[in-house]
């Protein structure tokens, strides 16, 4: 499964907007409206790397009130979780 981030600027009138529309195209797996200079970020999870281009330059190009958006591809997880699982192999 391929990871990739996308930050939202929104028109402030169409935040909740288009918040709704974004979760509801196939392969975006969350969305959170953020503080900052961005007001949305979406998680995306598709199983391969044409989905992106088809989720983000199409379903993401749909939505009403996107200003403007940066796109970012995760390589690699990390989490606590991993870590933690790394130590504990072999260890008695």
């Amino acid at each position: 499964m391929i990871t990739t981030i996308v930050l939202v600027q929104a028109d402030p009138k169409s935040i909740v907007a288009c918040a709704s529309a974004l979760a509801g195209i196939d392969g975006v797996a969350e969305v959170y409206s953020v503080s900052g200079a961005w007001d949305l970020v979406a998680i995306v999870r598709v199983p391969d790397l044409d989905q992106i281009a088809t989720v983000v330059t199409q379903g993401f190009a749909n939505v009403p009130g996107i200003l403007r958006t940066q796109t970012l591809t995760a390589f690699r997880t990390y989490s606590r979780t991993d870590l933690e699982q790394a130590w504990d192999i072999g260890v008695e």
